[in-house]
């Protein structure tokens, strides 16, 4: 029964990337970035291995051995959705023997990238202990140890907060607590970088104390055996030993009510409280086609990307020490990010895109709506942060420029999306998936579209990026004028073109659309 899930696991990858060519480059991307991560690491292990200072040895292990593992058990949290070939859900109808499931489906969560480079890490790190050989099987008996501890710890986890996870206001905010490190990750780095620097002497007692933790405790095996401290070995092998039967027995149980059906409740049922924003806009094909983009903007995770991210620019380049210019510069930056955040609409309503090709509604009908969607909160944003940048400067001499050239910059882009969007779709997050997932196949394709359409957008609005420098460097008011006026004008132009473009594409397409996304599914 192991052997038959871990090919069933191999079965269903080959299987989805014969589907598509990008999923096949996705992979093979996906494939030499894990194996370049993995040469990094055994080329690090391998000059720990030749050095003499055994103590240096001990605290590379131990730090980075206990953020693998954490890893392992705290990310599919926040990766909601990653990888669910092989959810045990499915397998309720069968009569598995529980032993042989929590097994398979443990080995089968090694096929992949991540713990083939987990294997390989774990597996050479036993090398730096070449000159002790009780140390090296020490080493080879943490190593699996780790790697159980890994596997089997992100299994339970992931199936015991599973009802958790799963509820949409905590995948919301899930995704906001995620999307901002991620977007400060630059001032964050920098910031940890100088704090780790100041307490650099403290490493080795971190790592003695990690050593006594579930984290770190296979990794300290070989470190005490090295040593001669026999008694510390056993107690932290007892550790290890003792954490893999509690999690063990966590995912027993978890894995009893995902498969009995017992996590499955229904939830408070909603009071019906109108039509939303179908009574906010107008009673027509456009208006409901904004409405409905307007409610995912506001209650789908994969669109706060765009929304939250555009009040952090000015943020970031604060936290890089950011001159007026820079600046200046976030506010057309953040319109641009908010602009782009249609460019993949069609992708994500995935195999729901049916009731626009079945209504049928014209391709302008659809783009427009979708478009009115994107500026009626990219509008007032974009109107704000030009207000915030040129208060930060203190510069209110530029403000119509500033705003001018920024609404410029946001209605090219919403036109730019309206086109890309009808012309190009690949796989993306599904509708209650982590919008941070990558499905396979979709990294090519989405980095191709996305470096296309951004070179469009900024040699379309050239003219207008032109004009603003000018009035930004000479201070003229008359210039400054000019530069709203024709920011505004072009950007009004590239948006009606794009729509219509984008509607030509949408009526020639919408079939072929669908059938395309519906073999993502």
């Amino acid at each position: 029964m192991v052997a038959h899930l871990v090919r069933l696991k191999l079965a269903l990858l080959r299987n989805g990337l014969r589907r598509s060519v990008w999923q096949v480059i996705g992979l093979v991307v996906g494939l030499l970035y894990g194996l370049g991560l993995a040469v990094l690491l055994l080329v690090g292990l391998v000059a720990l291995a030749v050095q003499d200072d055994q103590e240096l040895a001990a605290t590379v292990l131990l730090l980075g051995g206990s953020l693998l593992v954490l890893g392992w058990w705290i990310v599919p949290l926040v990766a909601f959705g990653v990888d669910a070939t092989l959810d045990p859900q499915r397998f309720t109808t069968f009569s598995i023997p529980r032993r042989s499931l929590l097994a398979g489906l443990a080995i089968a969560g090694l096929v992949g990238i991540p713990g083939l480079v987990t294997v390989l890490v774990a597996l050479t790190s036993v090398t730096v202990w070449w000159r002790t050989p009780a140390a090296v099987v020490a080493g080879l008996v943490g190593a699996v140890l780790a790697v159980a501890l890994c596997v089997v710890g992100s299994r339970a986890t992931t199936t015991a907060l599973a009802p958790l996870v799963m509820r949409r206001k905590v995948r919301e905010v899930a995704t906001i607590a995620v999307l901002i490190p991620m977007f400060l990750l630059g001032p964050i780095m920098g910031a940890v970088g100088s704090g780790l620097e100041s307490i650099s002497d403290t490493f080795p007692e971190v790592a003695r104390t990690l050593g006594w933790t579930p984290f770190g405790a296979p990794w300290a095996l070989a470190v005490d055996v090295a040593a001669g401290q026999w008694a510390p070995a056993a107690a932290k092998l007892a550790i290890g030993l003792v954490t893999l039967a509690a999690l063990l027995w966590v995912w027993d149980r978890a894995l009893t009510r995902a498969l009995t059906g017992g996590e499955q409740r229904e939830g408070p049922r909603a009071k019906a409280r109108g039509l939303g924003w179908f009574d906010r806009f107008p009673a027509t094909p456009v208006g409901a086609v904004a409405a409905r983009s307007l409610t995912y903007w506001l209650r789908d995770p994969r669109y706060a990307g765009a929304v939250i991210l555009v009040p952090l620019v000015p943020v970031l380049f604060l936290f890089l020490g950011g001159r007026q210019l820079s600046l200046l510069l976030s506010a057309p930056i953040g319109a641009l990010l908010f602009g782009w955040g249609i460019a993949a609409d069609i992708a994500y309503d995935s195999t729901a895109f049916w009731t626009h090709v079945a209504a049928p509604i014209r391709g302008t009908v659809d783009r427009w709506g979708r478009a009115c969607a994107a500026l009626a909160l990219g509008a007032p944003a974009t109107l704000l942060m030009s207000v915030v940048v040129v208060a930060l400067t203190g510069r209110w001499d530029l403000i119509v420029p500033v705003v001018g050239y920024s609404l410029g910059v946001l209605a090219t882009a919403t036109g730019a999306s309206s086109f890309i969007s009808a012309r190009v779709v690949y796989p993306v997050p599904k509708p209650g998936e982590n919008p941070f997932s990558t499905p396979q196949g979709s990294q090519t394709a989405a980095m191709v579209s996305q470096m296309a359409g951004m070179a469009g957008i900024l040699l379309l609005a050239l003219p207008s990026t032109a004009l603003a420098v000018a009035a930004v460097l000479t201070g003229s008011m008359w210039l400054g004028l000019l530069t709203a006026v024709a920011s505004i004008a072009l950007g009004g132009l590239f948006l009606v073109l794009g729509v219509r473009m984008g509607g030509v594409q949408y009526d020639t397409r919408a079939p072929d659309l669908l059938t395309t996304m519906r073999g993502f599914a």
